[in-house]
């Protein structure tokens, strides 16, 4: 009986072709909406995930002052001292590395070819803390970091725009006064989501950086990275409570410094993508239900058009359930159709739109799965009613129907 009906509801959606399109319009476009806005968004938290494990994994970043902010300022607090880099590597559990900062824009000059980059002092742990490795040559002696050598690790794409297709390494490249010997290359990492270059980049033992470039033995900041599966809020405490007693700041007084935990930024990035993610796919799914109205609008038209056909089926011995199934297979037959070409148009669609953000293509087929349920649903619900009411007519006078 069900196979007849599917049968039958396929000659009825074929006499009115352009009717049915434009009635099942509004499930394709439900449909294609949810799987859309749901791929997109989680394209977009894959990418923000992405993008901060880029910075290093489990980092913390410890810098003087506090921020109220983005651009807040924390020039006029005191500067961080070599000795309390040494104290957080040595005294606080679960780290895996932990290393001193300091950062410059300077100009570098190799031959004739001058570039604009990001110096950076510090000592061979930032690399580990980082999540970065030296791809050509090594990293830093010992004795270079305690001589303050004039030796220097260049970011790759440093390495491209001075060097192109030569070896850098045992070259020296001017860095503001003095020459600098390049004895590594960094790995590739890539940009950050905000758009920066990580590796326009050139690194100098820390303290290189202070003798012939800040002058003094300040540090500008501490990066550190936690051990895997060690949670970043426990170090992050016990960060906070070391430099408050090595600051001195006294118990009624807030910190003045700032620990800056990016697996906690990270979270909160995602968690607020997801429900933006989850919002739009609910304003989205509100053109299923404006869909589901559409069906059941041609459905009740389809009923007074086909009174006559219903009498003589009932006359001849059809049953109101007979009735009933075949009109409520045609309204489920119909919106299926909608959910499988909003699906396509939403594969197509989706592909195109991560491919213009630049997010990956997270694809949930459960999504998908349950958008096409939904819709086959719609029909079920917004079908009922006029099935019921060509199921319920009276044979006599639907015959006599004009």
């Amino acid at each position: 009986m069900i196979w007849n009906a599917f049968v039958l509801a396929i000659r009825a959606i074929r006499r009115n072709a352009l009717r049915s399109f434009l009635t099942i319009l509004g499930i394709v476009i439900g449909v294609a909406a949810v799987i859309i806005m749901v791929t997109v968004g989680q394209g977009a938290t894959a990418k923000v995930t992405s993008d901060i494990s880029k910075l290093g994994s489990n980092l913390l970043i410890i810098t003087p002052g506090q921020r109220r902010g983005p651009g807040g300022s924390s020039s006029d607090s005191k500067p961080f001292e070599i000795s309390d880099v040494r104290a957080i590597a040595s005294q606080i559990g679960n780290l895996a590395a932990a290393a001193p900062v300091s950062n410059l824009g300077v100009t570098v000059v190799y031959g004739n070819i001058n570039r604009k980059t990001s110096l950076t002092g510090t000592e061979n742990e930032y690399i580990k803390v980082r999540d970065w490795s030296v791809a050509e040559g090594r990293e830093f002696r010992d004795s270079e970091l305690r001589s303050g050598k004039a030796v220097c690790i260049i970011g790759a794409t440093v390495q491209k725009e001075l060097f192109g297709s030569q070896n850098p390494l045992g070259q020296s490249i001017r860095v503001k006064r003095f020459s600098c010997e390049v004895v590594g290359v960094l790995s590739a990492k890539g940009q950050t989501g905000m758009g920066h270059d990580q590796d326009d980049t050139v690194i100098i033992p820390l303290r290189t950086f202070q003798r012939r470039i800040s002058g003094n033995t300040d540090v500008g900041q501490i990066q550190v990275s936690v051990q895997d599966g060690t949670p970043t809020t426990k170090a992050s405490q016990d960060i906070s409570s070391l430099m408050r007693e090595r600051r001195r700041v006294r118990s009624a007084d807030a910190d003045n410094f700032t620990v800056r935990d990016m697996t906690e930024i990270a979270d909160t990035l995602s968690g607020t993508t997801k429900v933006l993610t989850t919002l739009l796919g609910s304003v989205a799914a509100v053109s299923l239900l404006v869909g589901g109205i559409g069906i059941m609008n041609i459905m009740l038209v389809s009923v007074t058009e086909r009174t006559r056909e219903i009498g003589t089926r009932l006359a001849i011995g059809a049953m109101e359930k007979d009735v009933l199934t075949q009109f409520l297979v045609e309204a489920v037959v119909l919106s299926s159709f909608g959910g499988i070409i909003g699906i396509v148009l939403a594969l197509s669609a989706s592909a195109g739109i991560v491919k213009l953000l630049g997010v990956p293509l997270v694809l949930d087929f459960r999504i998908v799965a349950l958008a096409f349920v939904f819709s086959a649903a719609v029909g079920v619900i917004f079908g009922y009613f006029p099935a019921r009411k060509a199921a319920r007519l009276d044979p006599i006078e639907a015959l006599r129907y004009e």
